[in-house]
């Protein structure tokens, strides 16, 4: 999965002397095994990963101190690299979140995809650093170095939380950068809580985001058992986040797909993502439909919203031997099927 390098960490084996010098704090869109290039060459780094698959995939490896979280721990760090994330929101977070972690003078790096935002390095360093470089450009990839200027504070967590309110619920979400559907509620999300009435029992929420399915579930439905899960750091904070905001109590945790999921459930119900960094990503929505019979009680649906355009239906059918379409508003459909 994470094993050929990406054409942004080909581009950073040309640096290995600069980036070597010193053990780096690395973190951001991670999507290969740099950490364990970058070990070969020099200090063994020390990563801090946002998401759990990465997580799993990379803590096995031998030399590489690896953390996940919403946060890193407060250990100092001689240096950071920043692989740009697909939010500029994110990057931003991610740099107060780390520089506290460095000494003035230290180095500071970013690299990412020219069309992936890596050319806001000198505006997002500005505030830190008195003078950015760019230090390399090579596979449609940017390289730029900094150096830390002065003593950063630590990040203050709720400076970081925004809030909307979903007035049909009467629900306030909270959210945080780079999680799904972070200043409103999107349309396919209305669709789905529009025809998710009369659920009962244990309910999954798969890919919960801010949280705002399985708030409008609990408020709707005081009697569920939620749990709720993603495999971002930084929604299922968000959740947790919404959850407190409300009164409302539910099971988070991260999972990568369903693999960290316990027992049956009375009904799994999910507004599946379909885009992973800069691409197109089906895989983890393929391997829930395939899935989800084996963690449903006999009777127990399995209830999604999707682009009209995927083909979901039929893989649907071809596990459940049935897929209902419960509502369209030409851009979205709602599925359901029964176990």
């Amino acid at each position: 999965m994470y094993e050929a390098l990406t054409p942004v960490s080909e581009m950073l084996s040309r640096n290995l002397d600069t980036l070597c010098h010193q053990p780096l704090l690395v973190c951001g869109l991670l999507e290969d095994n740099l950490p364990g290039l970058l070990a070969e060459h020099g200090p063994a780094p020390r990563v801090f990963t946002t998401d759990f698959r990465y997580f799993q995939w990379l803590s096995p490896r031998s030399g590489v101190n690896t953390e996940f979280g919403a946060v890193p721990a407060n250990e100092p760090a001689a240096g950071l690299l920043l692989l740009m994330p697909k939010a500029k929101a994110e990057a931003e977070y991610l740099l107060a979140a780390c520089l506290p972690l460095l000494p003035p003078g230290a180095p500071v790096f970013m690299a990412g995809d020219n069309k992936g935002g890596v050319k806001a390095a000198p505006k997002l360093l500005a505030p830190y650093c008195e003078q950015v470089n760019k230090l390399d450009s090579a596979r449609r990839a940017s390289l730029y170095q900094a150096e830390l200027s002065r003593p950063v504070p630590p990040l203050v967590a709720a400076d970081w939380v925004r809030r909307y309110p979903l007035a049909e619920e009467r629900l306030t979400i909270c959210t945080l950068p780079g999680v799904f559907s972070a200043d409103h509620l999107d349309a396919g999300t209305r669709l789905l809580l529009n025809n998710a009435d009369g659920l009962h029992g244990r309910v999954l929420d798969f890919g919960c985001g801010a949280g705002v399915i399985g708030a409008s579930l609990l408020k709707r439905n005081p009697g569920i058992e939620l749990e709720q899960i993603d495999i971002n750091a930084l929604a299922l904070e968000a959740s947790r986040l919404t959850l407190a905001e409300n009164g409302l109590q539910a099971k988070v945790y991260a999972s990568d797909g369903l693999s960290q999921v316990q027992g049956r459930f009375d009904c799994i119900i999910s507004n599946p993502p379909f885009h992973a960094g800069l691409k197109t990503f089906y895989s983890t929505t393929e391997t829930l439909l395939t899935q989800a019979k084996d963690y449903l009680k006999p009777g127990g649906c399995l209830l999604l919203v999707a682009n009209a355009f995927l083909p979901y239906p039929e893989l649907i059918e071809q596990r459940f031997g049935q897929c209902q379409t419960l509502a369209s508003n030409g851009r979205f459909k709602i599925y359901r099927a029964q176990a």
